[in-house]
């Protein structure tokens, strides 16, 4: 385990936009979404053998969820959720069971790695799914120009070898993509913009934790970006900005 290692946040993609730096340059983002994200359960060393904090996202109805799910966020009491996800930290990171994660859990400026499903392409040939050239359009090839021509051996070894790239199932797979960096952060709102794509279709569920090959910020928030420490520097200007009205 990493020193230090934080949980994880469980967002929606919402799509993708572009925001302006400001030397005029477009900065293409992915925006992703925060919803009523909150601890569900702890893993502690003691009890576990490990240490890992589980979140919950979103709202669902409790006559889709099963018995024992919606036993296990009574025990929470928290409201039940749309996914479960458990992320590892350092001991010294957990967090108490009901409390809800901000956008502000990151910082503008940080690499993060994005794990999402990517979008389905359904059954492709070996030219789209594997970008094969083909046969050749003439001399002698008819009908399978985009065929992947011989696929065995001889009669050594006699077989086709495992992880032959051939015709298949295209996307919809388990994929990570790291080092991208945090543009900016709307806490009120509960939105991410990264720059650069995200695996994923509009709307999917993405896990955005700290990037492993990249040094921690020096003001990261720890040992999480939590709500309410994020309101409380918006209520605080708030309440600053009416005393200067009134007077």
């Amino acid at each position: 385990m990493r020193p230090q290692q934080r949980t994880g946040l469980i967002a929606r993609k919402v799509g993708m936009t572009r925001l302006f730096a400001e030397d005029g340059a477009h900065v293409p983002v992915t925006v992703l979404h925060v919803d009523n994200l909150q601890v569900v359960a702890q893993r502690t060393q003691d009890k576990d053998g490990y240490s890992a904090v589980q979140l919950g996202f979103g709202r669902a109805k409790a006559k889709h969820q099963t018995k024992a799910e919606r036993g296990h966020l009574a025990k929470a009491k928290v409201e039940p959720k749309s996914r479960l996800v458990e992320f590892r930290v350092a001991p010294e990171n957990l967090i108490d069971v009901g409390a809800e994660l901000s956008a502000a859990h990151f910082v503008p400026g940080q690499m993060v790695d994005v794990v999402g499903t990517t979008i389905g392409k359904g059954f492709a040939g070996v030219m789209k799914r594997w970008n094969f050239g083909g046969l050749r359009a003439s001399h002698g090839v008819s009908i399978s120009h985009r065929s992947h021509g011989s696929t065995g051996n001889r009669q050594d070894p006699g077989r086709v070898f495992k992880g032959k790239k051939m015709a298949g199932h295209m996307g919809d797979r388990r994929r990570t993509t790291q080092n991208l960096e945090v543009v900016s952060t709307d806490a009120e709102r509960g939105l991410i913009m990264l720059r650069g794509a995200v695996p994923g279709a509009k709307g999917g569920y993405v896990l955005v934790s700290d990037a492993v090959k990249r040094p921690l910020p020096k003001d990261i928030p720890l040992p999480a970006g939590l709500k309410s420490a994020a309101a409380q520097p918006a209520a605080e200007a708030q309440a600053s900005a009416e005393g200067e009205n009134k007077e």
